[in-house]
């Protein structure tokens, strides 16, 4: 991976969000985002709304999509994507983008703000801003790339898979280098769907706390970029993925663990390590009675005392289809800057926690990192990651 970017309500860029963990300074708020009262908390990013984007994508120009361009534009993240595509020729760099929602928050509005005679007003009329592919849509057209190009949508693991996914298009020889990540924003239709699951919680979120009651949902946009063989001096490795689903519920994972542990061996396996390798775990951790309990229990059973864990969302909310990627820039910053971030918010943990939660904040030096993203529907998916200058 030779750059990689992140930018949430806890800050745009790495440095942002790095200094965020550092300082357990939380990107929650009280919910400003909804024009009907919901009692809830939010991950929002400031300046969307002031930001349109530049004429030439006027045509797709909606939050998530300017969310896009916000984290496309940090950490010199466009420059050297654009420089890939350059360097291998349009053809051959994929775009494997995870979302959960995309445009939705844009068709909303265009519902909302219908002419006179019930037809869309002129801002919302491209087809392509009401279709699960806007995000990558526009990200090509940022790009110019022509390779494989995916829209990944499947709930809260999307933008962990296309870490899976682009490695295959690699390793196969459809691509040589892929542009990987995932957006999503703040909608109605997401924070009153959640809510009516009974899923979102009126304080900010609680991952692992014994008296934790649910999400608090936020949106992100993170990239990272991907290439053959990809040794540059310094870069961290994708050193292996897992993936599962195990259809146990629609909204719910199994009691057991199943696709957990599944997704968790086959990372290990392809990276051809043990789970005693692992020096830091970002937990999915989304705050909710379900989720975290098991998870738990899969982490105490699965790993050594020794090894960390902790989960992010107090930082930046559940950011749904973007959550992989966020979590996974926050594993590289654990691997690159020699620090375990804690789980914020959690004051008396869960007794299905074993001793790996971490929640303060540690110094140490992990030299390997997995992150575990679960969605809906038992779609599951684990990410390994070292640092560079591993074989």
């Amino acid at each position: 991976m030779t750059a990689h970017t992140a930018t949430s309500a806890a800050g745009r860029g790495v440095a942002a969000l790095s200094a965020a963990l550092r300082e357990r300074r939380s990107g929650l708020r009280r919910n400003d985002f909804t024009r009907t009262a919901l009692e809830c908390w939010i991950g929002r990013v400031d300046g969307l709304e002031q930001a349109p984007l530049p004429a030439g994508y006027a045509s797709l120009d909606c939050r998530n999509n300017r969310l896009a361009w916000a984290g496309l534009t940090q950490d010199g993240f466009l420059e050297q994507a654009l420089a890939a595509v350059q360097r291998y020729g349009a053809g051959r760099v994929a775009i494997v983008l995870g979302t959960s929602t995309a445009s939705i928050g844009a068709t909303e509005e265009g519902y909302r703000e219908l002419a006179d005679d019930g037809v869309f007003l002129p801002a919302y009329r491209d087809f392509v801003l009401h279709t699960p592919h806007s995000l990558v849509t526009f990200v090509q057209r940022v790009l110019g790339a022509r390779g494989p190009a995916c829209t990944v949508a499947t709930a809260c693991s999307s933008s962990a898979k296309v870490f899976a996914q682009a490695e295959r298009l690699i390793r196969l020889g459809w691509a040589d280098a892929a542009v990987v990540g995932g957006v999503d924003t703040l909608c109605d239709s997401v924070l009153f769907g959640f809510n009516a699951l009974q899923l979102v919680s009126p304080q900010p979120c609680r991952p692992f706390d014994a008296g934790r009651n649910g999400i608090s949902i936020g949106e992100a946009a993170g990239f990272a970029l991907l290439e053959r063989g990809g040794n540059a001096a310094g870069a961290a490795q994708l050193l292996g993925w897992g993936e599962s689903s195990d259809a146990h519920h629609m909204s719910s994972p199994h009691p057991q663990g199943r696709g957990a542990r599944q997704a968790i061996a086959g990372a290990l396996q392809r990276a051809g390590l043990d789970a005693a390798d692992i020096g830091y775990i970002n937990l999915h951790g989304t705050a909710t009675p379900a989720n975290d309990a098991v998870e738990a229990a899969v982490v105490a059973d699965l790993f050594p005392a020794q090894t960390r864990a902790s989960s992010t969302k107090g930082w930046t909310g559940h950011t749904l289809g973007a959550a992989g990627i966020v979590e996974a820039v926050a594993c590289l910053i654990a691997l690159e800057q020699g620090f375990i971030p804690g789980t914020l918010n959690c004051s008396e943990p869960d007794p299905l926690c074993g001793p790996q939660l971490a929640l303060d904040n540690e110094a140490a030096a992990p030299q390997v990192a997995l992150s575990s993203s679960f969605g809906f529907g038992g779609n599951n998916a684990a990410l390994i990651f070292g640092r560079g200058g591993r074989a």
